[in-house]
């Protein structure tokens, strides 16, 4: 089973606070991860439209139907937090 995000607000950039509801939260940089993507990933790279993001099915969504899977998500989370200490755990 994977966690669901509960919470998500943009920071700068391609950089997202998230929040899980195991309690884990911090934040992602999405950048290297949308830099090549094409097809319903091509608008995100269009800052503006990357920021109006909603929580849907428990993950992001936007509404051209892109959506980033949960548990890629959450295990961004774990490896992004590996080399910083952006990660907060409220279990």
């Amino acid at each position: 089973m994977f966690e669901s995000v509960i919470k998500a607000k943009h920071i700068d950039g391609y950089k997202i606070w998230l929040t899980f509801d195991d309690g884990s939260a911090g934040e992602i940089d999405l950048t290297r991860s949308l830099k090549n993507r094409g097809g319903v990933f091509r608008p995100l790279r269009n800052m503006e439209y990357f920021k109006k993001f909603k929580i849907e099915n428990d993950t992001l969504s936007w509404n051209n139907g892109a959506d980033l899977a949960p548990e890629f998500l959450y295990e961004m989370l774990k490896k992004e937090t590996k080399n910083k200490t952006n990660l907060t755990k409220h279990a």
